[in-house]
């Protein structure tokens, strides 16, 4: 834990000099970091009360008190004049505000603009993903919708590399599984059938929050393989929409049947398979993942079954 700890202190020490943000003035401006902050949120919340801004920025409310009436003092901000309270007048940014404010986007834009132009694309496609995550990480409850899309290069793999760690991690599930994840997702890639098969990724602020793969398995049987739900974007329905993207898939490929396999002890993915619509038609026990585990075959059924009895 102190090694974490010291990687965090370490890390902020770093960006708070990288973006100069230990200088009086905020990039040269009249105002310092904190003040651009309050400016920033008063223009996409105008006409926003003290307490709001108060609640946002996390700061001592007679200082906010000083900002406000500093701000009003020098033409930046101005306050409702309706309300019969001082205290609860809310403020909005003045014309002047309003440009100073653009002048600040404007240099951030650019300070930020030089930093990425020091990277290769690649590299700056890694460094906003990381910073996605770990906003998402640090702040998992967000009112941003996720969305699905089919996996790019690398992802399948990425995705086998994720679902070992967590698996590792939750259930002491270690080598052999990862094993069996590597060897199905690598048959995946080297036998892909385009217009029979597919990986899709659940996206949350361009951070992948989960996945899962459909195979074909003949026979008129697709297969749903390795789905997994990342732990800061579980309880929004991503696990659902990924198991109901299949279904649909599978339906219009002209599939009759969707299987997969899972096991007793995941009762949460079991539960999220039975509300789509499967349902569990064997169970047999196994050690291939190095424990005792009972192993289960569940079925969703996309047409009428003419074999069963009326």
């Amino acid at each position: 834990m102190n090694e974490k700890i010291e990687t965090i202190r370490r890390f902020n020490r770093f960006y708070v000099q990288h973006v100069g943000a230990i200088d009086a003035h905020f990039l040269g401006s009249e105002v310092n970091t904190t003040e651009a902050r309050l400016l920033y949120e008063i223009a996409h919340r105008a006409p926003v009360r003290a307490t709001t801004l108060q609640d946002i920025l996390q700061i001592d409310p007679g200082y906010l008190s000083r900002m406000i009436t500093r701000f009003v003092r020098n033409d930046l901000v101005e306050r409702d004049s309706s309300a019969h309270d001082r205290r609860a007048r809310p403020v909005s940014l003045t014309n002047r505000g309003r440009v100073l404010l653009a002048q600040l986007e404007e240099r951030i834009n650019s300070a930020l603009a030089q930093t990425l132009n020091a990277l290769p694309p690649i590299e700056q496609n890694d460094l906003v993903h990381s910073l996605s995550r770990a906003h998402r990480l640090l702040a998992p409850v967000s009112e941003a919708r996720f969305t699905l899309r089919l996996a790019g290069a690398g992802e399948p793999s990425l995705i086998a590399s994720r679902q070992s760690a967590l698996y590792a991690e939750s259930h002491g599930w270690g080598h052999k599984l990862e094993c069996l994840i590597a060897e199905t997702v690598a048959s995946y890639l080297r036998h892909f059938n385009p217009d029979r098969e597919a990986c899709w990724v659940a996206e949350l602020d361009g951070v992948m929050a989960g996945a899962v793969f459909l195979t074909d398995e003949s026979g008129g049987t697709a297969r749903l393989r390795l789905l997994h739900v990342e732990p800061f974007a579980r309880r929004r329905g991503v696990g659902d929409a990924l198991v109901q993207n299949c279904l649909s898939f599978a339906r219009d490929k002209g599939y009759e049947r969707v299987i997969l396999w899972t096991h007793t002890v995941l009762e949460t993915a079991r539960r999220l398979y039975a509300r789509n619509g499967f349902v569990c038609i064997a169970t047999a026990p196994h050690d291939l993942f190095g424990v005792p585990l009972q192993g289960e075959d569940w079925e969703c059924r996309l047409t009428p079954d003419t074999t069963s009895s009326p």
